[in-house]
């Protein structure tokens, strides 16, 4: 059983991707009606998921409980410190933004952010691209982040291995 405030490893890619179209669906709601009550929900929703994976993000719970077994796709499994370090940057930027309007009064600067966050989030959901997970594996060559933080990434080989997986998947589907 895993600890409430544990971040889920491996992650299902397929969730993972539809909790990135929801981050953009709330995010270019924000950026078309200036609600600020979204910055809140979008920030809020980023620290819940850093924090406990999906325990205790509405987003998150509904995602993994409604849509993903609704859509009977098989399961695709990655590395699960790259998509907490995507969602970290996530806090950041949602953080920031929520800053920038309720503390600074200047909301031009939550659109930056929030639209920072849209181009992320799309390339998630609509490309399966995790931005977060690029600069995660480039900290990690740096050395930044210690190899021990996450041994799959740093064994290119599983990456390979999971490729081929894939495609021969595909290609007998």
């Amino acid at each position: 059983m895993r600890k409430f405030f544990e971040f889920p490893n491996p992650v299902n890619e397929v969730s993972a991707r539809l909790v990135a179209t929801g981050v953009v669906a709330m995010s270019v709601t924000y950026l078309a009606t200036g609600w600020t009550v979204l910055l809140w929900i979008i920030a809020y929703g980023f620290v819940a998921r850093v924090a406990t994976g999906p325990t205790m993000s509405p987003l998150g719970q509904l995602v993994t409980r409604v849509i993903t077994p609704a859509l009977n796709l098989p399961e695709r499994l990655t590395a699960g410190p790259p998509k907490r370090f995507a969602q970290a940057m996530g806090v950041t930027m949602s953080m920031a933004a929520l800053l920038s309007t309720v503390v600074l009064g200047r909301p031009g600067g939550s659109q930056v952010l929030i639209a920072m966050i849209v181009v992320a989030a799309s390339l998630e959901g609509f490309a399966g691209y995790c931005l977060g997970c690029v600069v995660f594996r480039a900290l990690m060559r740096a050395g930044v982040i210690p190899e021990s933080v996450c041994e799959e990434c740093a064994d290119i080989s599983g990456h390979l291995l999971r490729a081929e997986e894939r495609q021969r998947a595909s290609a007998s589907s």
